[in-house]
């Protein structure tokens, strides 16, 4: 509870600063006196959400972001598992998507104009490029780090290609492969926000640059706010099936700002009683007496 209570408050923080830093219009080397405050935003915000165009920019660009990232996610694991597993694949695929991979998404899209015959053809095109190559690569260090002693049990014990890559590969590659998910739908988002300024007609980043052609600050800002939401819930999505996922992993107990547990006094064991004295035999009742 403690933890929730300062991360609200955190927020109330930086929107509370927010709000007195526009509203007395301040100006040391920032000019915040440009900035719509956050009681213009919250109007916006609410105009917006009672009219049919803002439901309808929402679905487009959920729509398009989902849809590529779903086929950057087979396409990345499958390609992935193929390299590391394939020294051929490896030859003939890894030179060419080595070269691909530093160009930014953002830059192919004179590249989906020219080949694709729509733009949200196109746009879909980048939001999955831009996801592809996070979960390749992290899919094929995921499978290369695996213990060849698992996939050698496998062996002994008669299976075959398919039950190794069932069995060992891909549920041993599962943390490193929600890893590439979770930046990929990251940069996704980046991705599709920017397509949709260049070439798209409808969804978030279309309406905010419109309202930034337009002069509507506050406008922009909603759109930013809702880029920002939209983007935690997705990426909140990806974590939490990771971790339905990955169950049979051991977690850690660790505690961020926690102190460590104090280490256990060590007791002194008791010394038993001897079972005779130099006098004879000692008795049971002289044995409990010595003990307490």
């Amino acid at each position: 509870m403690t933890r929730y209570v300062l991360r609200a408050a955190s927020l109330a923080v930086a929107l509370g600063l927010w709000q007195a830093l526009t509203s007395l219009n301040v100006d040391l080397w920032l000019r915040f006196s440009q900035f719509p405050t956050v009681t213009d935003v919250a109007r916006a915000f609410a105009a917006r959400l009672s009219g049919p165009d803002y439901w309808t920019d929402l679905t487009d660009s959920l729509t398009r972001i989902l849809t590529g990232f779903l086929l950057a996610a087979v396409l990345g694991v499958a390609t992935g598992v193929l390299v590391a597993r394939s020294r051929l694949a490896e030859d003939l695929l890894g030179p060419v998507l080595e070269v691909i991979r530093p160009i930014p998404a953002i830059a192919l899209v004179p590249v989906a104009i020219l080949l694709f015959p729509s733009n949200e053809q196109g746009i879909v095109f980048i939001t999955c490029t831009a996801a592809f190559f996070p979960v390749l690569v992290s899919t094929r260090h995921a499978v290369r780090a695996l213990t060849p002693m698992w996939e050698e049990a496998v062996r002994t014990m008669g299976g075959g290609r398919w039950r190794i890559l069932g069995s060992v590969v891909l549920p041993g590659a599962l943390p490193g492969v929600f890893g590439g998910l979770s930046v990929g739908i990251g940069v996704s988002w980046i991705c599709v926000i920017s397509a949709e300024m260049i070439s798209g007609q409808y969804g978030v980043g279309y309406r905010t640059w419109q309202d930034y052609t337009v002069v509507d600050y506050p406008g922009v800002f909603v759109g930013m706010v809702t880029i920002g939401v939209l983007g935690w819930l997705t990426s909140t999505a990806v974590e939490l099936l990771g971790r339905r996922l990955t169950r049979w992993l051991p977690r850690t107990a660790y505690v961020p700002g926690a102190r460590p547990p104090r280490p256990a006094r060590s007791v002194k064991p008791v010394p038993a009683a001897p079972a005779t004295a130099p006098g004879g035999p000692v008795s049971e009742e002289a044995r409990d007496e010595h003990l307490v």
